[in-house]
């Protein structure tokens, strides 16, 4: 092999490196926003469940229509 070859395997090396790095903190990052919407969606359950009409609230129904209407 020559010396050319060789530097070029070294470079494609270092920039397979350098986008396993940012693949790896992306998916570290996503990890992270679907954990924290996990949280937000049990949190949002948990009210729903607490509004739910077996409280022996009564329900406005003014409330659930959407506000386009």
């Amino acid at each position: 092999m020559d010396e050319g070859r060789i530097s070029a395997l070294e470079e494609k090396l270092c920039l397979a490196d350098d986008m396993l790095d940012v693949l790896n903190r992306t998916v570290f990052r996503q990890q992270e926003q679907i954990e924290q919407l996990q949280a937000q969606i049990r949190v949002l359950y948990q009210q729903l469940q607490a509004r739910a009409p077996e409280s022996g609230e009564p329900r406005d129904l003014r409330e659930e229509i959407p506000p386009h209407y």
